[in-house]
């Protein structure tokens, strides 16, 4: 099935492909069980995963790469760059709990009202971007090797990325349980091409670099991580602005502070990406989407809100989640000028709405009582 190459040829020009495509990141794991099966069980079983029950549903399938594609041999792991908040972003990455004058200035935020969005947001559907990509380097593949199998997974497939990767030689799980390469840092997606190809692996990445430091589990500010390498979703910035539907509980709001969809604080603070190599950028940037106007986003009923992000990571948490989102930010900067917008919402359509901002009036006013 396989060209007769000289040993390694192939996945030579495999990973130049990739380097073509965006990826800056690449390497070849065996399809073999899942090192870290037993620990994502483990995490599942308590609680952590929170409303995302999509991860109980499909838990068994991520024992095996086989649950993918039937006769997997190998996992080519990629990884994209999407680049990091500009500079200052180590001092601008701790969430707000009380007063306004707590939320850090920059000069990237909106006049008054402050809303931040995770970096990997600030631009297209990293989804349709990357699964365009991916696949083109499975077409690639297929044509080097006529009668080769290839699947492309992006975020979606049940494959436990952070395993492959590491077994792949892109890097090591970090302390707040995100990828870090020694080079790029950690501000990148993970996506993967499987084939029933046998494919020469790359070294797994051994040991860790993280050492004594603790700094991305003493900055996150809703203490999501209760012990290194675990992370409580259902506490997690990320999770409650993104994957949560249902109202954030009262104690995390305030702790919230300025995100209006995701966080970086556990990102922003590690040391590895204070200085990452010079290289490559994949994924392209948007600067109207580093900061927003939760006051703005208010005033948005659903057709605005569809024409403005169906095209963007801001899509998946819909209206009511970003709006929710919005009112929360707007009750933690405690600034009066935002009451009008809240009292509109209070007649928004969606309960969840209405809840954030009835609360984040009240917190208003006590501030100004």
């Amino acid at each position: 099935m396989r060209n007769p190459d000289q040993p390694g040829a192939l996945e030579a020009r495999l990973k130049a492909e990739a380097t073509r495509l965006g990826f800056s990141l690449s390497g070849v794991a065996p399809a073999t069980e899942a090192d870290g099966f037993a620990r994502f069980r483990g995490w599942l079983d308590r609680g952590y995963a929170g409303e995302m029950t999509y991860l109980h549903e499909q838990a068994d399938q991520r024992a095996h790469p086989r649950s993918i594609l039937d006769g997997v041999r190998s996992v080519v792991m990629l990884g994209m760059e999407y680049g990091q908040r500009g500079a200052g972003s180590a001092e601008c990455g701790v969430g707000s709990s009380d007063a306004a004058s707590e939320i850090p200035h920059s000069p990237l935020r909106t006049p008054h009202f402050p809303g931040r969005i995770a970096a990997y947001a600030q631009g297209p559907d990293y989804h349709r971007y990357i699964w365009d990509r991916i696949n083109e380097l499975a077409a690639w593949l297929e044509a080097e090797v006529p009668g080769c199998r290839t699947r492309a997974v992006a975020d979606t497939a049940p494959l436990l990325e952070r395993d492959f990767a590491r077994r792949a030689g892109l890097g090591w799980v970090g302390k707040n349980t995100m990828l870090i390469n020694p080079r790029r840092g950690s501000f990148f997606f993970l996506a993967s091409v499987l084939t029933d190809l046998e494919l020469t692996p790359d070294p797994p990445f051994a040991g860790s670099h993280c050492g004594t430091c603790t700094a991305c589990l003493d900055a996150c500010p809703t203490a999501a991580f209760p012990e290194p390498h675990v992370l409580d979703a259902t506490k997690c910035i990320s999770y409650l602005t993104i994957e949560l539907r249902s109202p954030v509980p009262d104690e995390l709001r305030p702790k919230v502070g300025d995100w209006l969809y995701g966080c970086d604080v556990c990102q922003d603070v590690c040391p590895w990406n204070r200085k990452p190599a010079p290289g490559p950028v994949g994924f392209p940037h948007r600067t109207d989407l580093e900061w927003l106007n939760p006051v703005e986003l208010l005033g948005l009923d659903a057709a605005a809100f569809r024409a403005r992000f169906k095209a963007t990571s801001l899509w998946r948490n819909r209206r009511p989640g970003l709006l929710r989102n919005a009112a929360l930010v707007l009750g933690n900067t405690g600034d009066s000028r935002a009451l009008p917008a809240l009292e509109k919402a209070l007649s928004d359509p969606e309960d969840v709405v209405r809840d954030a901002a009835a609360w984040a009036i009240a917190r208003i006013r006590e501030r100004h009582s």
